[in-house]
């Protein structure tokens, strides 16, 4: 029986998705397979390391710091969120909260992060292979959100947020060979992803990055049909969804310390169902 999990970020509400993954390393829940989008692959790799409250400290504490995110980094790099100072300063070995990549590595469960062609918009699905000690390169490529950040060079590639080509990559688990699948969102389950603000941002990508400008215009609806799908995985008894009952005001920006930690408790409750799931 091969059990994966699918983490769908979003931004700093994927403090729920580390109170899930928390609850996890507490209860000594093990997954086979585990991918994970934008903020979704920063999580899982901090799972699969062993370390818990790491993924905690970044949304808590450090995504308050100026070098975090602001304008000024827009300003003068072209990026909101300084990918940089993430998935490098912060998290290398001689940082100040460093990822264990050796346990990641040594971790038999596969893993699998979601970054989408800045050309083309297209999904592409990164393993181990593509991690080394301190270049966590293709985790600041799944989380370089169109518009907000510019797109990240992996290989000599350039790639956007993994949600662009694959918001919800359930179906990619199971073609994986995933026999159940616990899904994490990070809105409610119920509640349809609004295109308002693709539209928005797919008008300034049209020019540079026209193929991933149509993609953002589809991604509302390809998310929403992301859920019907995982909802009829989950009717069949090969999925279980983890989702919050409401977000506590939070969007993938925004940052409220009181938010915030309720987001995360919300996340560590809900995990419960993942332990009857699993039996």
């Amino acid at each position: 029986m091969k059990t994966g999990v699918v983490d769908v970020g979003g931004g700093l509400r994927g403090i729920y998705a580390a109170g899930v993954f928390d609850y996890c390393l507490d209860r000594g829940i093990q997954f086979d397979y585990c991918i994970g989008v934008s903020a979704g692959s920063a999580n899982v790799s901090s799972y699969l390391a062993g370390q818990k409250g790491r993924n905690y400290r970044f949304y808590y504490q450090y995504s308050f710091r100026k070098r975090y995110m602001g304008l000024k980094d827009f300003i003068l790099k072209g990026s909101y969120i300084d990918l940089d100072y993430i998935y490098g300063t912060l998290s290398n070995a001689d940082g100040e909260d460093p990822l264990d990549f050796q346990a990641l590595h040594n971790n038999p469960a596969e893993l699998r992060v979601v970054a989408s062609e800045a050309e083309t918009g297209d999904a592409i699905y990164f393993d181990k292979s593509d991690m080394k000690q301190d270049d966590y390169g293709i985790l600041k490529a799944s989380s370089a959100i169109p518009v907000i950040c510019r797109p990240y060079a992996v290989h000599g590639v350039l790639y956007f947020d993994g949600a662009l080509g694959d918001a919800i990559p359930v179906r990619k688990a199971f073609e994986e060979g995933c026999d159940r699948v616990v899904v994490i969102l990070t809105r409610p389950e119920n509640t349809p992803r609004s295109p308002a603000k693709d539209i928005k941002l797919a008008k300034r990508l049209r020019k540079r990055y026209p193929r991933s400008a149509e993609k953002l215009l589809s991604r509302a609806e390809r998310y929403n049909k992301s859920v019907i799908l995982t909802q009829n995985y989950v009717k069949q008894g090969k999925a279980v969804i983890v989702a919050p009952d409401d977000i506590s005001g939070m969007d993938t920006l925004s940052r409220s310390k009181e938010a915030l930690q309720r987001l995360y408790e919300k996340g560590y409750h809900d995990a419960k169902i993942i332990r009857t799931f699993l039996t």
